[in-house]
């Protein structure tokens, strides 16, 4: 627990800093951020090409407004992936349709996997990304942030734009309905 108060406040630090324009600030953010915030558009919008392009809005939005960035409950993640979740859902609006091209990447590893993680895992990636195809998007998105990005029920809420009562129902209906059709499949 220590060490997580104290990196805490360094990404408090860092972001007093790159709020006051330091820009190794923001290039340290940028570089913290980047691989999840990459992974979880990629995800979102099923190709390499328009997760860049997001990827970078996402960081052009936070240079743009690191200065009104405010400290709540949240950590500075969470706020860039609203900002990232914001973007994804524009790119939706525009495009009508989500045309994957390509494998999404793997999740980052975790240190120790619950019995769930685990057999989630064990089940095989690609079957499970074809079984949580048939889940509704807000379904889809509550299981990415929590369970491939670790976020929090709260975290998870800010991003989405719910209420964590929101996030725990959909989560609950998401992992029901994987359970009943892994029963279906065995």
């Amino acid at each position: 627990m220590a060490e997580e108060a104290t990196a805490a406040v360094d990404v408090r630090r860092l972001v007093d800093r790159a709020q006051q324009g330091d820009r190794q600030a923001l290039e340290e953010l940028y570089l913290m951020h980047f691989d999840r915030i990459y992974g979880y558009l990629q995800l979102s919008v099923g190709n390499r090409h328009d997760a860049e392009d997001l990827t970078n809005q996402t960081f052009v939005k936070m240079l743009e407004s690191i200065d009104r960035f405010e400290w709540r409950k949240v950590p500075i993640s969470a706020w860039l992936f609203r900002i990232a979740h914001n973007l994804a859902m524009d790119h939706f609006r525009s495009r009508r349709r989500w045309q994957p091209e390509e494998e999404p990447p793997e999740p980052p590893d975790a240190v120790a996997r619950s019995a769930e993680e685990e057999a989630l895992h064990s089940i095989g990636r690609q079957s499970m990304l074809e079984l949580i195809e048939d889940l509704s998007q807000d379904q889809q998105q509550v299981l990415t942030l929590k369970f491939v990005f670790n976020f929090s029920n709260a975290d998870a809420a800010m991003i989405l734009g719910k209420t964590e009562g929101a996030v725990k129902s959909l989560q609950h209906r998401a992992l029901a309905s994987l359970q009943r059709q892994l029963a279906k499949a065995s």
